[in-house]
């Protein structure tokens, strides 16, 4: 069989692309069989030429005048007699859903699919926008911004209770007071927890301070105004406590009408605040009794989690109680969820829970558990000074205009 002559077949520069891959092909398979019988440097020079083959096919594929590295091609293009040469205007790319469905046509179907893409974005911009359901399960509802008020008091005093520990009593405090403050209305917030968590958290070292609420309910030659302290936020007070309070339910235990000495401590301001918002010690013991004594409504924290929800039932029954034989004007404001993750079905399941056994009481406002409050905490500012834009913040200020239309209505 003969070789065929290399030199005149690189040489011709008429033949069309069908001729070159026809011949090129008949190539490859003689030297496939037949190398073995070759010299060596013959063979060495077709896989040259292969090579170089191979590098003109590429140039005619990456355009006319340069490599597919973007250099300046170093062969001369060969002249296809006339046949039609490749636009090189580049190919504006498709952007948006367009791109979507493009990027996965085929030539030549571009248009079309592109098309159908922004009919269907047409379609979806033309639905109307569906309202989900809140965490409690209920259409969310706009609750107004409270108008200003021309005059002050008297105050609503509301106990923030409930005898399971860690589930945002004093972090609501604080907020619910700068919230309500935000609004303009005047707020005094008291700290009814021998811990201090509610003076720490306003950036009040009670430990240091010589009279607290305490003195307040025990001396009477402390007047509300010796202890009384302005905090950061504008329009709000408070009424500090520290260790010392823990010595108060047994002195108090001789005393007579007991119950009522916050109550008593108390009553002078009633007419300079919108609000008194009492943080209550986790229990039910006497300076609980007092606060819900004193108080024309409860609003109950309540953790999204399993054992803060059989708590409930228990302190329902004790404001039974107390209405009953104390405060008959005594009425439960709402129930607060607080360190809710909607991620859970867990927190699902009890913010359900607690829709199902109370209904309307239980508030449309939900507070989301975020690492900001912890924050806030060593700060000593509520979060709505602190991260005045998160969702946080705007939950108490939801909070505040829904227990203002609440007690509007």
């Amino acid at each position: 069989m003969s070789q065929p002559n290399h030199g005149e077949w690189f040489a011709g520069e008429h033949h069309d692309r069908a001729g070159e891959h026809q011949d090129h092909q008949h190539h490859e398979s003689q030297d496939h069989h037949e190398h073995h019988g070759e010299p060596h440097s013959q063979h060495q020079g077709d896989q040259q030429e292969r090579h170089e083959h191979t590098e003109h096919r590429g140039d005619e594929q990456y355009g006319d005048d340069q490599h597919h590295d973007g250099a300046p091609s170093s062969h001369d293009e060969p002249d296809r007699g006339g046949e039609p040469q490749p636009d090189p205007t580049p190919v504006p790319q498709p952007t948006g859903d367009e791109g979507l469905f493009a990027a996965q046509a085929k030539p030549g179907r571009i248009g079309a699919i592109s098309a159908r893409a922004a009919a269907r974005a047409a379609e979806r911009a033309a639905r109307p926008v569906e309202i989900q359901p809140g965490p409690t399960g209920r259409m969310p509802r706009e609750f107004p911004i409270p108008e200003p008020l021309e005059a002050h008091g008297p105050a609503r005093v509301i106990a923030v209770c409930n005898q399971k520990g860690g589930v945002g009593k004093t972090t609501s405090t604080i907020n619910m007071g700068a919230a309500l403050a935000g609004y303009g209305r005047r707020v005094l917030v008291v700290d009814l927890d021998p811990q201090g968590a509610l003076s720490a958290g306003l950036g009040v070292a009670s430990h240091q301070l010589d009279r607290t609420i305490y003195n307040l309910m025990l001396e009477r030659s402390t007047q509300i105004g010796d202890i009384l302290v302005p905090t950061q936020v504008p329009g709000m007070d408070l009424l500090p406590a520290n260790i010392d309070l823990s010595a108060a339910e047994v002195q108090l235990i001789n005393e007579v009408g007991r119950e009522q000495t916050l109550g008593r401590a108390l009553r002078p301001v009633l007419h300079a605040y919108d609000y008194i918002l009492i943080d209550c010690q986790p229990s039910l013991g006497l300076l609980t009794v007092n606060a819900l004594a004193c108080s024309n409504a409860v609003v109950m924290p309540v953790a999204a989690e399993y054992f803060a929800l059989r708590g409930v039932a228990l302190l329902i029954d004790t404001i039974a109680k107390v209405q009953e034989r104390i405060n008959p004007d005594l009425s439960i404001d709402g129930i607060l969820v607080t360190l809710y993750d909607g991620r859970t079905v867990h927190s699902r399941d009890v913010v359900a829970t607690l829709v199902d056994q109370f209904g309307e009481t239980v508030y449309d406002t939900v507070i989301s558990r975020t690492v900001k409050f912890p924050e806030t905490s060593v700060a000593g500012v509520p979060i709505l000074s602190y991260a005045p834009d998160s969702p946080a913040s705007e939950a108490y200020l939801q909070l505040a205009r829904e227990m203002i239309s609440r007690n509007s209505a």
